[in-house]
C-alpha cells in the first residue's frame, strides 16, 4: 500500500511529486504517480500544432527546474512534453503510464492492522484506486491518500442551443482543433469569449476563412498593466465559488482578456468583434439574439472545459449546486483526498503552488495517521 497516489503528471501533479520527495518519501515505493497520457507533457501534448510557445497563455516553471528561453515559434505541445519529461527523468518520478484511473473508492476491507479501520474511524481506511493500463489490463491499489490532478482536457464542454444537433455542417470543439487551414474559404462561427476563441479568429482569418464570433457578453479586454494583487484577486474570486460548493468558473471568467498587439490588430480589423449571443442553429445557419441571421460552414465550440473528475464519483463528493466544497486544495468531506488543478489552481502558475499545498497537507496529514513502530519513518519527513 502507498502513502499518497498522484492521479496526473501535469504540472500540478509534477510539483506535487517533487514536494513529497524533496520531503522524504520515495517514488515507486512511498508514493506513485499515474498519467493516462502515452508520454510526459500532461494536456498540453494534445494542443494544436500551431500553438506556438509565443502564442500560449504562458508556462511557469516547475519547482527548481526553470524552463529558460526556447523557441517562441515553436509549437508548445513539443516544448512542455519536453520539458516535463526532464523535470521527470532528472527526479527520477518514476510516472507509471499509459495508467488510466477509472475509479477511486472506499476500502472497506484490508489487511494492515496498522490503521486500526474502526467504525467510527473510517478516514483511517485506506482509498482504492482502479485503474487500466494498454491492452485493457485493469489493476487495483491501495492508498492512504490522494492528490487528484487530472485537469480538464478530457471533458469539453458543449453548450445546448435549440436547433445544433440538425445543423448539417461541421461542428468541433477546442478540443479536436488542428490546424486553420482546415477551414480555408469556409464561414467559420467561433463561440466563446476566452483566449482560445480569440486566437482561433486570427488564424482563421489569416488562413482566408471568413470568421464570425458569437460570446454571451461584450468581451472584456483587460490591460496588461496590473497592480500587485492582481493574483490574488483573481484566486479569490474563483474561490469563493469553489468554497461553496459550486463549479469553478474558468480564469479568463475573472480576468478578461489581455490587450496585447495582435489583439488590438485584431479588434482593429474587425476579426475580434463579437456578434453577441446566438439564439439557435438551423441546418446551414446561425441566428442571433438581436435577429440576424447568417450562412456558415462551420463552428467551432471555444467554451471550454469542466473539471475532469468523474473517477471520484464512487466518493460522492459533489454538492446539490453541482461543484465539491474546497478548503485550499483539500476536499472539505474527505480528509484522505487533495485536488489541485482545481479552480483558481487551473493555471500552470497556481497549479505548481496547488501541488506544493497538497503534498505539505498530505505529509502532516500522514503524521496523523502514523501509529507508533511503524516502519515508514514520518519523523524524518520535512514539512517547511
Amino acid at each position: 500500500m502507498y502513502q499518497v497516489v498522484v492521479i496526473g503528471a501535469g504540472q500540478a501533479g509534477l510539483a506535487a511529486a517533487y514536494h513529497l520527495k524533496r520531503r522524504g518519501l520515495i517514488p515507486g515505493q512511498d508514493f506513485l504517480v499515474l498519467d493516462a497520457n502515452p508520454g510526459p507533457g500532461g494536456a498540453w501534448r494534445h494542443r494544436w500544432p500551431s500553438l506556438t510557445l509565443g502564442a500560449a497563455h504562458g508556462i511557469h516553471d516547475l519547482p527548481d527546474f526553470p524552463l529558460g528561453e526556447p523557441d517562441p515559434s515553436r509549437p508548445a505541445a513539443e516544448i512542455v512534453a519536453d520539458y516535463y519529461g526532464r523535470f521527470e527523468a532528472h527526479h527520477e518520478l518514476q510516472v507509471l503510464r499509459p495508467a488510466r484511473v477509472t475509479s477511486v473508492s472506499d476500502s472497506p476491507e484490508h489487511t494492515d492492522t496498522s490503521l486500526s479501520p474502526s467504525p467510527d474511524e473510517p478516514v483511517r481506511r485506506p482509498l482504492t484506486v482502479q485503474f487500466e493500463l494498454p491492452n485493457q489490463e485493469t489493476r487495483s491499489i491501495q492508498t492512504r491518500l490522494l492528490i487528484s490532478g487530472t485537469g480538464t482536457w478530457d471533458k469539453p464542454y458543449w453548450p445546448y442551443y435549440p436547433g445544433a444537433s440538425e445543423f448539417s455542417g461541421r461542428q468541433l470543439h477546442t478540443h479536436d482543433f488542428r490546424s486553420a487551414e482546415d477551414f480555408a474559404s469556409q464561414r467559420v462561427l467561433v463561440v466563446g469569449g476566452g483566449t482560445s476563441a480569440a486566437q482561433f479568429l486570427l488564424q482563421l482569418d489569416e488562413a482566408g476563412a471568413e470568421t464570425l464570433w458569437s460570446t454571451r457578453r461584450p468581451p472584456e479586454f483587460r490591460s496588461l498593466e496590473k497592480n500587485p494583487d492582481w493574483g490574488r484577486d483573481v484566486e479569490r474570486a474563483v474561490n469563493e465559488r469553489t468554497r461553496a460548493g459550486l463549479p469553478p468558473i474558468s480564469v479568463v471568467g475573472v480576468t478578461g482578456l489581455p490587450m496585447t498587439p495582435m489583439y488590438q490588430a485584431g479588434i482593429d480589423a474587425g476579426v475580434l468583434r463579437s456578434r453577441g449571443a446566438i439564439d439557435s442553429f438551423g441546418p446551414h445557419s446561425v441566428t442571433f439574439r438581436d435577429g440576424s441571421v447568417e450562412e456558415i460552414d462551420t463552428i467551432l465550440w471555444a467554451t471550454g472545459f469542466r473539471a475532469s473528475l468523474d473517477h471520484l464519483a464512487p466518493l460522492k463528493l459533489r454538492e446539490p449546486g453541482g461543484g465539491i466544497v474546497m478548503d485550499g486544495v483539500r476536499v472539505a468531506k474527505e480528509p484522505r483526498l487533495f485536488l489541485v488543478g482545481y479552480g483558481a489552481s487551473a493555471s500552470t502558475l497556481g497549479a505548481t503552488r496547488a501541488g506544493r499545498a497538497a503534498a505539505l497537507a498530505a505529509l502532516k496529514r500522514l503524521e496523523t495517521l502514523a501509529e507508533p513502530g511503524e516502519t515508514f519513518a514520518l519523523s524524518g519527513v520535512r514539512l517547511d
